[in-house]
């Protein structure tokens, strides 16, 4: 997987992160996370911009969950339910998404990213729900972003010891994941923080 994901980075970069993740958001059956955690790893590592990988990726996401958004808004239910399976949101998806959208309302807009399965019917279901787009806009587009920043943070953070930690946080689910995103998030702050004040600091000199 290391080896594939690092091939498909030095062929086509930034704009291959980019694409990755609009495919990943709108249905196809992609490793999102394990791609932005190893784009982490490769960041630490001095092979990757942190900037730029988190920016593709957030950029990436939320056009992913914009074109699932529109496809909602324009062709409704009945095209989930015909075509679904041919971008991989089974029924059964469908039903789960919608018993939790019932349930957690526009919040699942944002916390559905970190649900494998879900957050690729969310978008969909808010469109045909005629969520207001600034309303969408505000949960998804913030969603996506600490998506992208626990995730990359994370690879990051772990550095050579992402794959393995990885594959713990998978055995175990979302659980220990709401451990350790604020963690990731709080460092992340504190990092771009630091960052800028370095930079500040090396202009006025």
């Amino acid at each position: 997987m290391e080896q594939t994901l690092l091939e498909l980075l030095q062929q086509y970069g930034y704009i291959g992160i980019f694409f990755f993740l609009v495919l990943g958001i709108a249905g196809l059956p992609l490793p999102d996370e394990i791609m932005m955690t190893f784009l982490g790893y490769l960041t630490s590592t001095g092979q990757l911009n942190l900037y730029l990988a988190f920016l593709s990726s957030f950029l990436g996401s939320a056009c992913g969950i914009s074109i699932s958004y529109y496809l909602g808004v324009r062709l409704g239910y009945p095209f989930l339910k015909k075509y679904g399976g041919k971008i991989f949101i089974t029924r059964r998806r469908l039903r789960i998404t919608q018993l939790l959208f019932r349930k957690y309302g526009n919040w699942l807009l944002f916390v559905g990213y970190f649900i494998p399965g879900v957050r690729h019917v969310t978008a969909y279901l808010a469109g045909i729900s005629k969520i207001s787009l600034a309303r969408f806009s505000l949960f998804a587009y913030t969603g996506a972003f600490f998506w992208c920043a626990t995730f990359i943070g994370l690879g990051h953070v772990l550095g050579a010891n992402w794959e393995m930690v990885f594959g713990v946080m998978h055995k175990y689910g979302a659980r220990l994941l709401w451990i350790v995103l604020p963690v990731v998030v709080i460092w992340l702050g504190w990092y771009l923080w630091n960052q800028n004040n370095n930079n500040s600091y090396h202009t006025k000199q």
